[in-house]
């Protein structure tokens, strides 16, 4: 019986598909290790649920885009995140502007309900 032909390893046999695919060769990476991948990484493993027709659409997205649908939800959550931090950062500053204070190094206090007055009108 023949010996199946060795596959060299390299960034283009891994890129497309010719190292690294074989279910054969799949086992489960140790919890320590995903710990320390995550760890790594800044990432933190969560449970959500979520309408299919919302994932159905992330996914066709993320076909167009040739990505995942799960890394392209974690875009679309961290540019909400940022959008909407650049919004209460503004509606703070202008806060501080009417009450006078310019200078930087006041405290203001805005309640959340103010906040979102302003965004709807």
């Amino acid at each position: 019986m023949n010996a199946p032909e060795k596959i060299q390893g390299s960034v283009e046999n891994w890129e497309n598909g010719s190292l690294g695919r074989d279910v054969n060769h799949v086992r489960q990476a140790p919890r320590e290790l995903e710990r320390q991948i995550d760890e790594a990484q800044g990432m933190q493993a969560i449970s959500i649920r979520l309408d299919r027709e919302l994932i159905e659409k992330f996914k066709q997205i993320a076909k167009i885009h040739g990505m995942g649908y799960q890394p392209l939800m974690r875009e679309a959550l961290k540019r909400f995140a940022e959008a909407e931090i650049k919004v209460l950062l503004a509606a703070l500053a202008n806060a501080s502007e009417k009450s006078g204070h310019t200078d930087g190094k006041q405290t203001v206090e805005v309640q959340l309900d103010d906040l979102q007055q302003r965004r709807v009108a």
